[in-house]
């Protein structure tokens, strides 16, 4: 695939993911973390599972042979990380929550390093800083000084934990080399919905209750988050690598304040110029691969 197309999905993945967000903290006021994850995997599993079948037409007699590595990723990406990243929402602001997954890329090139053998060069590591940077100033106004000031709480380590579990979620993807990577999703997630369902039903929920809101946030948690950030991101991961891909993370926090602009927020300096760094930082770790800094 053409790489710019690549990148073009990377950044539409992370700017639903940022979505993810906003509409998680409304959500998970009337849902529980686990009827969050059950009900966006249950409703996803359908559409990917259409979406694979006309895309990729698999063999899914070689998808059974894969199941073993399907259902780690389920456990992992599908169910774990995504529990995990409602919960912490339960405790902390999405501001806090996007503080901590800025750690992701550095933590994903770590272990890519570690398990994948790739290598990072000093360019990919001055990008990464880029990145970095930004995220910081975007989420301190410009005043690094506040970085060090932030009260870290339960839901802060949990976003921790879930850095953790996507970084190898990711991993065993990059892996995965037999089965497309829409099915690769579809499969998974079909897997994860059969593993919850028992779960689900042991602590109920009262459906009428719901409101107009939670419904909204469950249907575009569904589409954009669910099933195109899964399938832009495995496929990123395919194309790229682990390391490469994870850079794209540090857009979130810029998506984040951007969604907070349409919302009627106002965008301030810093976060333009955090903004920019962290472009820039996606530009020097992708566009400049195989180049030396001298």
């Amino acid at each position: 695939m053409n790489k710019y197309k690549v990148w073009l999905l990377l950044v539409l993945c992370n700017l639903f993911w940022a979505g993810n967000y906003v509409f998680g903290k409304y959500v998970v006021a009337e849902m529980s973390p686990l009827w969050i994850t059950f009900t966006r995997w249950f409703l996803a599993s359908f559409i990917l599972v259409a979406v694979a079948y006309v895309l990729e037409k698999p063999s899914w007699s070689a998808v059974m042979k894969e199941w073993k590595t399907l259902t780690a990723m389920a456990i992992l990406g599908i169910t774990i990380y995504t529990l995990l990243l409602y919960e912490a929402l339960n405790y902390t602001s999405s501001t806090n929550a996007a503080l901590v997954s800025a750690l992701n890329p550095a933590v994903m090139a770590i272990f890519a390093v570690i398990f994948l053998k790739e290598r990072i060069t000093k360019l990919q590591t001055l990008g990464l800083g880029f990145s970095l940077i930004g995220v910081i100033i975007i989420l301190t106004g410009g005043n690094l000084g506040h970085i060090f000031q932030v009260d870290y709480n339960k839901g802060d380590l949990l976003m921790l934990a879930a850095i953790l579990v996507w970084t190898i979620y990711s991993i065993i993807g990059k892996r995965l080399k037999s089965v497309p990577p829409i099915t690769a999703t579809a499969a998974s997630s079909v897997i994860a919905v059969i593993l919850m369902t028992p779960f689900a039903i042991y602590q109920g929920i009262d459906i009428a209750a719901l409101s107009p809101m939670a419904w909204t946030g469950i249907i575009y948690i569904t589409i954009f988050p669910s099933v195109c950030s899964f399938i832009f991101w495995n496929i990123g991961v395919k194309e790229l690598g682990a390391n490469k891909t994870a850079i794209f993370l540090n857009l979130i926090p810029v998506f984040t304040a951007s969604i907070s602009l349409v919302l009627g927020n106002k965008i301030t300096t810093a976060q333009i110029l955090g903004g920019v760094l962290v472009f820039a930082g996606v530009y020097v770790t992708t566009a400049m691969k195989g180049k030396k800094l001298v």
